[in-house]
């Protein structure tokens, strides 16, 4: 494996290249790569960037991202395979005539969503901003939320407002067994059960805290508990550990009975396929630019408000 790092750095020092690895990528990526984070952290990343080429080690919806924001740079994705199954849930023609049934609502997009919806929106939010764009809309404005159901409702229940929510969710969030979680609850009474919004109202309740990626990690690095029940893509342990070697992390079942609620997506990603895109630049993420123009308006607009 050390000659295979040793090429990929090699390779990355010649393209002028940056990898932006998500959290829920494998272990070695997360090593390996110059930045880490959730999906703003990585958007604010992707503005910033300078270099040539840019690896995105993540899904496409985020390396489309990281296109709109830098058109003139080269947004290489290892795996176009690489998808999302709650960006999948709202098919850009659906969503089309979905917003046209409501033509004075504020249409608020989770950034896991296709180039093509972020087009559609008025502005984009992540989980870990999403109260903070939510609170920014004028009261007397109606809220559009998609395409996750489940962080809409955790918003709603948050915030008091109204939204009509589109009927999207993401497949790791939304298979955690309940019957698991009350199980491993009661072996470890002392453990801190802690949550994605992304999570069904039913698993959320059991949570003494909910937060984004980023939310969640940082809990666990200053709680004074020792003891965690996680309820998100199990990659975050990854960084919990580094963080917090000594505490414990407790990974939750899915309906089905087994212990591994990886996103299948994210882990598409491998060593092999990062260096095979550093040699060939490709796969690329290439955009219509009228398309672009109209995504980048919700993003630039989302930046801007997390910046206050």
């Amino acid at each position: 494996m050390s000659e295979k790092i040793d090429k990929l750095l090699r390779l990355k020092k010649e393209r002028n290249a940056i990898i932006l690895a998500h959290y829920y990528q494998d272990d070695i990526i997360q090593e390996i790569a110059d930045f880490k984070g959730d999906s703003l952290a990585l958007a604010q990343a992707a503005k910033e960037v300078t270099n040539d080429v840019i690896v995105f080690c993540g899904v496409h919806f985020m390396a489309e991202t990281a296109k709109i924001l830098n058109p003139d740079k080269i947004v290489l994705l290892p795996d176009l395979n690489a998808g999302c199954s709650l960006a999948d849930s709202a098919p850009a023609e659906s969503f089309r005539k979905w917003v046209e049934q409501y033509p004075d609502y504020v249409v608020v997009s989770y950034i896991n969503c296709s180039t093509d919806v972020k087009a559609m929106s008025d502005i984009i939010c992540t989980s870990s901003n999403a109260l903070k764009i939510i609170n920014s809309i004028p009261e007397e404005k109606k809220i559009l939320f998609a395409p996750d159901k489940y962080l809409g409702r955790f918003l709603i229940k948050q915030t008091g407002r109204q939204m009509v929510l589109w009927d999207g969710s993401c497949q790791v969030h939304e298979q955690f067994s309940e019957t698991k979680l009350i199980e491993i609850i009661n072996l470890h009474p002392n453990a801190e059960v802690i949550a994605h919004p992304e999570c069904p109202e039913n698993i959320l309740d059991y949570a003494d805290f909910i937060g984004s990626t980023t939310a969640l990690i940082n809990h666990t690095l200053k709680s004074d508990n020792n003891e965690f029940i996680i309820l998100t893509e199990p990659g975050v342990i990854f960084e919990m550990r580094k963080h917090s070697p000594n505490k414990t992390f407790i990974t939750v079942p899915n309906i089905e009975g087994c212990n591994c609620n990886n996103c299948p997506y994210m882990k598409l990603n491998t060593i092999d396929k990062i260096i095979d895109c550093l040699e060939k630049l490709e796969p690329q993420i290439i955009l219509e630019e009228q398309l672009r123009l109209k995504a980048l308006r919700p993003l630039e607009k989302m930046l801007e408000i997390s910046k206050k």
